[in-house]
């Protein structure tokens, strides 16, 4: 059975990005998005379940939008005005419904990398 996780590591602080938003949405062929779910990640960083899984996974385009400015400025991080960094949009294909398909999600105030992982 398919699924789509997610988990973020703050590589700043070397911790996981506990109380960080994430919100997921579907991205159509025509470029309209529509809002799927929006979380808050656990003390591991996570969502603790798959965002989709099973028929709720598709194939198709999807966007991940992580709440990085806030989740710093909630840390107490000193940031100038404007954030450099406030929210990370990821946008990603599911070409395999029944594949496993983790986003993950590696952040400081002022640079961010990911990957497809496992």
């Amino acid at each position: 059975m398919g699924q789509l996780t997610t988990h973020v590591l703050d590589t700043a602080h070397g911790c996981p990005a506990a109380g960080m938003h994430v919100a997921l949405w579907a991205i159509a062929p025509d470029g309209m998005a529509t809002h799927l779910q929006s979380v808050t990640l656990n003390d591991d960083g996570r969502v603790g379940r798959p965002l989709l899984e099973g028929a709720a996974l598709m194939a198709g385009r999807y966007r991940l939008v992580f709440g990085v400015g806030a989740y710093f400025t909630a840390r107490g991080v000193a940031l100038p005005t404007p954030v450099f960094l406030d929210e990370v949009p990821l946008d990603f294909g599911v070409s395999d419904p029944s594949a496993h398909y983790h986003v993950p999600l590696l952040v400081s105030p002022w640079s961010y990398g990911t990957y497809r992982g496992s």
